[in-house]
């Protein structure tokens, strides 16, 4: 039986965990946890029946004595330490997106693999969504000749993407701005839809909507630091909340972490508009869009070649009202097949197709869409299928692949740090290229990618 250790308890957390003490029994243990913040580990301890040992972090190679295998799902910044450490230490590592988020972290890494024999698995849960897979496999199959080009419009909504801009997220130091913690998502799915390497990165970008200044200029007037503002769809009550007051609230007498901040506070370092061109070795360009303010939440992508086009569109949730926005954030802290309605998930791409088909006001109907359209040739619908569970079955078939080892899989949804260190450095190139004015050429950050 493996020993498996968490560092990080806050809700990143759960999918595993509750993956451990269901389904992936057989194989292993949960045996210890990780964190600043003991109510934190004490709340995971209810969920596991029994207490387990707690670490603080500079007990953290003290745990990995005791594991086999540990999940990192700590706050970004923290990422490159605790993965390289457990490296160099023997242990194998499944590690939360983004997998670090400076070059200083993806060098760090490289050279912890290259001095162990241990293995690391980066999580990008977007490649097993049956809609991503099928653009994957239409690529793949040839459908459109070679590719081309890429537009990729990413939209958060004015609960998700709020969400950003009042928790640690705010703080580029800490997370590298949207460009890595969000979009390496996406940037590592268009690596992976084109089985290419980003080579050269142009971005350009502000927050213009969050953040004192916007709040001043749109006449929002005085606003609390954290807190709830009665009729305020921004603001955020965490003792109304029971996971929410249990995970956090309870415990940031003990390291000082706030989860509420307002949206329109002080201290935001990070952006809310991006764009960014990426230019790829094998001769595709992308443009790429990241929104943190839309009024609905979903993707648009469209992918041209040689020999036609495919179109992915996705609404993920059409609108949130103002009355239905706070109760939303709670509902992050569930477990990895959210128990309330489509309606209150923070990050609505976790539900299935099913589970998000509702009927709802107004004329942008929730579901997905993919047209392949050849040169020639009228456009036709390809069905998207469905799996049972989060993110339209991908969550468990990301889960089988992270307990029980990836096997003969045409699309190769595994991913380790060849595809962290991709994603990631397309947003530390985005970033750079934000502060300089300049584009950015992969290849002069001195870590060649694989």
């Amino acid at each position: 039986m493996q020993r498996y250790s968490f560092v990080g308890t806050g809700s990143r957390a759960q999918m595993y965990l509750a993956a451990l003490l269901g389904p992936y029994a057989d194989l292993g243990r949960p045996v210890a946890f990780c964190d600043t913040n003991e109510v934190r580990m004490a709340y995971y301890d209810r969920i596991v029946g029994a207490p387990l040992p707690h670490y603080l972090p500079d007990a953290y190679d003290e745990m990995l004595e005791q594991s086999d295998v540990v999940f990192v799902t700590s706050r970004d910044d923290t990422h490159a330490g605790y993965v390289s450490r457990a490296l160099l230490a023997g242990v194998d590592v499944v590690v939360e997106k983004p997998m670090t988020i400076d070059l200083a972290g993806v060098r760090q890494i490289h050279d912890a693999l290259q001095a162990g024999t241990s293995e690391l698995t980066v999580t990008f849960n977007y490649r097993y969504s049956p809609r991503n897979a099928l653009m994957r496999q239409l690529i793949a199959d040839g459908e459109i000749g070679e590719v081309t080009s890429v537009t990729f419009e990413w939209c958060l909504d004015t609960v998700h993407g709020a969400d950003y801009f009042r928790r640690w997220h705010r703080d580029k130091a800490a997370s590298g701005g949207l460009l890595v913690h969000k979009a390496t998502h996406h940037f590592d799915l268009v690596n992976w839809w084109l089985g290419d390497r980003p080579e050269v990165v142009f971005a350009r970008g502000g927050l213009r909507f969050y953040g004192p200044g916007n709040a001043r200029r749109r006449g929002l007037g005085t606003r609390p630091a954290r807190g709830l503002i009665d009729g305020d769809p921004f603001s955020l009550d965490l003792a109304s909340d029971e996971k929410l007051r249990e995970l956090y609230r309870d415990g940031e007498h003990l390291d000082g972490y706030i989860r509420d901040r307002d949206v329109f506070s002080d201290g935001i370092t990070i952006e809310d508009n991006l764009n960014v061109v990426v230019g790829y070795r094998g001769g595709a360009s992308m443009s790429y869009t990241l929104h943190a303010h839309c009024p609905w939440e979903g993707y648009r992508v469209a992918i041209n070649g040689t020999a036609g086009r495919i179109e992915l569109d996705v609404v993920e949730r059409p609108h949130v009202s103002p009355a239905g926005a706070s109760s939303t954030i709670g509902a992050a802290t569930a477990a990895s097949k959210p128990a309330v309605a489509p309606a209150e998930v923070l990050d609505p791409s976790a539900l299935s197709e099913s589970e998000s088909a509702v009927a709802d006001a107004g004329h942008r109907q929730r579901g997905s869409r993919l047209l392949l359209q050849r040169h020639w040739e009228p456009a036709v619908e390809v069905p998207i299928p469905e799996g049972a569970g989060g993110h339209g079955g991908g969550d468990a078939m990301l889960l089988h692949d992270v307990f029980r080892g990836p096997s003969g899989d045409r699309l190769s949804r595994h991913a380790g740090f060849a595809d962290g260190a991709a994603s990631v450095l397309v947003g530390v190139a985005g970033n750079e290229s934000l502060r300089t004015g300049k584009a950015v050429h992969l290849d002069e950050l001195g870590l060649p990618l694989p």
